[in-house]
Parts: C-alpha cells; structure tokens; sequence
C-alpha cells in the first residue's frame, strides 16, 4: 500500500485524503499491509535522505497516535493512500552514551573537589570521617552506574535529540557533583570542626552506610531482572517479577532514593537535600509513566502494585 508522508499541522487528520496545501506532502512511501513500524520508517529513511529511524517521529489522527517501534502496522488499521505525520527529531546520541556523559560528571567533580581542596577552597585541611565516606559511597555509586551502563542496560530506545543531553547532564553534573561536592567536601565539615563531630558517630555511620549497600544491591537487582525481561537486540517489554518488583513497578527507583536518603542523614547538607528532593520528584514522574505504560499494554498487570512508594503511590 501507498502511503503520504506529511509534516504535522494543526489542521490534518488521519482521513484527510486530500492535502490542502502540497507543500506538506514530502513524498509517497510503498509498503505491505503487514508491514512493521520499523520497516516503514526504513522506507522513509531511503526517501528521506538523511531522515535515519532514529530520527523519526511518526504519528497519525488527530490524536497524534504514535506509531510505535517494534509493532505492525496493522494495530492501527492504517489503509492505503493515508497520511502519516512526520516530524523530525533532529541529530540523535545513543542513549548509552548519554548515560556515560552523565555519570562522568560527578566522578570528575567529586575526584577533583575532594582531592584538591588548596585549590578549591584556598587553604588545605583534614577531611572527616564522614566526609571520606560520603566520598567513597557517593564515587562507588557513579562507577556502579558507568559499570550498569556498560553490561547491565539494554536500552528500549537507542538514541535520544542531540540537545537533551546538556539538560540530562545538568541534573547529575551540577546537583549531584559541582554543588554536592564543594559543600560536603568543604573546611566547614573537616576533621576538628563542631560538625564533624556531630556527625562522626560511628553508630549512625554503620547504620546509615549498610542501609546504603542495601539500598544499591537492591537497585542493581532491579536492574538485572529488567535487563533479563528483554532479550539482546530487540525491545521486548515483559511484566518484571520478583524482588522489589512485587511492591512497585519500579524498584529500582524506590532504592536509588533510599540510597539518597542515608547519603542526605550523613551528610546533614541542604546540597544533598536538593539533589534528593530533585531527583526524586524526577523519578516519581518516570515511574508514573512506566507505571500507566504497564497497566495499559498488559491486561493482566498486578492491580496491588504502586508505581515507585509500596503502598502509598
């Protein structure tokens, strides 16, 4: 079947056969009836020149229905001759090195803060003991997440608009590394200072660093069983089962937050405060999402679980 390839108006819709204005035709595509969404964006690609999949954003109707990758065209009863919207997503990243470029960040600023405080903060003084823990959970952290980025994640999405990684990098670069850094690191919190002290129980830091190594044990669970969900090279979306799995849909937010939170009682810091409070109405917003994803695509998805909080949201 033939179909019309069109950038989006405000005026189109999915029956609208005849195209007011021919300018926004930009050209005609031929495919099977049972043709895949990828097959037809691979179609597009040979016309489009340098309109790679990657790069393309297909919808149709006037409710803008997204034609998702990995399924056929024949779940949205698509007929010859109609039109689908195109709109091009601009130069694309792949999201693994997306992931890369935003857990480098706080490695190289808590490295570079930590070890060379002449030169941030002008003088030279003894870190704490709370501050050489924060230092090695927070790096062990980072290096986890590079580590899961590298033979943990297998991505739905291979790549992602160029621009957006200078917004994703913000989040990671400057709250969780430049501003966490300079003021848990700094001479206000040094070895002989009041707060030291306060914050030198070595109670409170067991206590608070093994809810740490719980909380990232469990999120790199999480994170192998979604990665075993989906098998190499394709986007397979399954219902997770198992640990944390059977609360929430996702877990792995619920114990990055954890993790946070004891980082944020050791530190006493309103620049770990900000990052997770930040970063945690960020995640519940994701798992919000995935949440009503699960619920719409599988009929059968557990109705007891929450999205990111057990019992609560």
């Amino acid at each position: 079947m033939q179909l019309k390839i069109v950038k989006r108006s405000s005026s189109g819709t999915r029956k609208d056969k005849d195209v007011s204005s021919s300018q926004r035709v930009l050209f005609t595509v031929e495919v099977s009836s049972d043709a895949s969404v990828d097959e037809l964006k691979k179609a597009i690609a040979k016309k489009g020149k340098m309109l790679c999949p990657d790069r393309q954003r297909l919808t149709i109707g006037e409710s803008k229905e997204v034609l998702e990758a990995g399924t056929s065209l024949t779940k949205y009863n698509i007929s010859d001759g109609e039109m689908v919207f195109l709109r091009d997503l601009g130069r694309q990243i792949g999201w693994q090195t997306v992931f890369y470029i935003e857990y480098f960040g706080p490695i190289m600023f808590h490295y570079l803060i930590y070890n060379f405080p002449s030169i941030v903060y002008g003088r030279t003084f003894e870190h704490s003991e709370v501050q050489r823990r924060v230092y090695l959970l927070v790096m062990g952290h980072f290096v986890k997440r590079e580590l899961e980025t590298a033979f943990v994640h297998r991505f739905s999405h291979g790549t992602m608009p160029l621009l957006n990684v200078f917004k994703n990098s913000f989040h990671y670069h400057i709250l969780s590394g430049l501003n966490l850094a300079y003021w848990v690191y700094g001479p206000g919190s040094a070895q002989g200072t009041a707060l030291a002290a306060k914050l030198g129980s070595p109670t409170l830091m067991a206590v608070l660093t093994g809810v740490f190594l719980f909380a990232e044990l469990s999120n790199l669970s999480a994170h192998i069983t979604l990665r075993n969900l989906r098998p190499p090279g394709t986007r397979v979306r399954r219902i997770p089962y198992g640990y944390g799995f059977d609360m929430v849909s996702c877990p792995n937010y619920l114990f990055e937050t954890i993790a946070w939170v004891s980082i944020t009682l050791l530190t006493r810091s309103m620049a770990s405060l900000l990052f997770l409070l930040v970063s945690t109405a960020q995640m519940y917003v994701w798992a919000i999402k995935k949440h009503k994803q699960y619920r719409r695509e599988f009929p059968d998805y557990p109705k007891s679980r929450k999205a990111i909080f057990p019992l609560i949201a």
